[in-house]
């Protein structure tokens, strides 16, 4: 009996990792899956998990012990914080940058003077990330601070955990919201407008969100996961990131 358990040990080990956990901000929720399908036609043997939600709080689980094998953050800071406090095997590198848009869902008038547009009467609730623990939040009061708009229009603001919290809340709750550009190139919104739906602010007033991923130490002996990551910086996933709004070019 047990040289029988012996050779289904020997037999089943090189599968025993064939399954990848990926987690990712909130504002990939529709790229990975595009990356998903793209790694899966080069690795049919390999299954890749998500796990998605804010950066801050996937952070929290990691570092609590949850089983994941890489870390696709929203921004370098927590990345840099998992590198240094051990629970990383790799350090923090960028994968790609994300932009912010202003977009409305219920028809507000959109002019490319953001100032004009928010401070319109007609606009009394605006979607935004949780600068505390969304990077797409924090670009947002960034963008707003420069504008010298933040501490008039913070009354209005419905925070939302993360970006795609944020995302629902200004499809159903408030009359325009600051959203990751990424969530607005799936299949579902190609319906939306630019100039009429959303507008995006210049990069000059906030700076693109840099993006980070690490190879997280539960992953240790996993190669599969290895294969993933290396992935993610392949021209066939930095040709899929740019579909989806992102920038990948220094």
């Amino acid at each position: 009996m047990r040289s029988v358990l012996l050779v289904l040990l020997l037999v089943l080990t090189p599968f025993l990792h064939a399954t990848v956990t990926v987690a990712g901000a909130a504002n990939v929720s529709f790229v990975v899956k595009a990356l998903i399908e793209d790694f899966h036609k080069k690795h049919p043997d390999i299954k890749v998990n998500t796990v998605l939600s804010s950066s801050g709080k996937l952070t929290a689980q990691i570092e609590k012990g949850a089983p994941y094998d890489l870390f696709l953050s929203a921004d370098m800071r927590y990345p840099q914080k998992l590198y240094k406090d051990g629970f990383a095997l790799t350090k923090p590198k960028i994968y790609a940058k994300g932009a912010l848009v202003l977009i409305t869902f219920k028809g507000a008038k959109l002019d490319k003077n953001i100032t004009k547009t928010l401070t319109h009467q007609s606009i009394k609730k605006i979607a935004v990330a949780n600068p505390k623990t969304a990077p797409y939040g924090r670009a947002a009061k960034e963008l707003l601070e420069n504008m010298h708009l933040y501490e008039k229009l913070k009354s209005k603001f419905i925070y939302g955990e993360s970006i795609s919290n944020t995302f629902v809340y200004a499809q159903k709750a408030a009359d325009v919201g600051f959203v990751a550009k990424s969530l607005l190139l799936s299949p579902n919104f190609s319906h939306l407008k630019e100039g009429v739906d959303y507008i995006e602010p210049s990069h000059e007033l906030y700076t693109p969100i840099s993006q980070g991923i690490v190879l997280l130490k539960y992953a240790k002996n996993n190669e599969e996961a290895k294969k993933f990551y290396d992935y993610l910086f392949s021209t066939s996933a930095k040709n899929i990131f740019q579909r989806f709004g992102y920038i990948t070019k220094e």
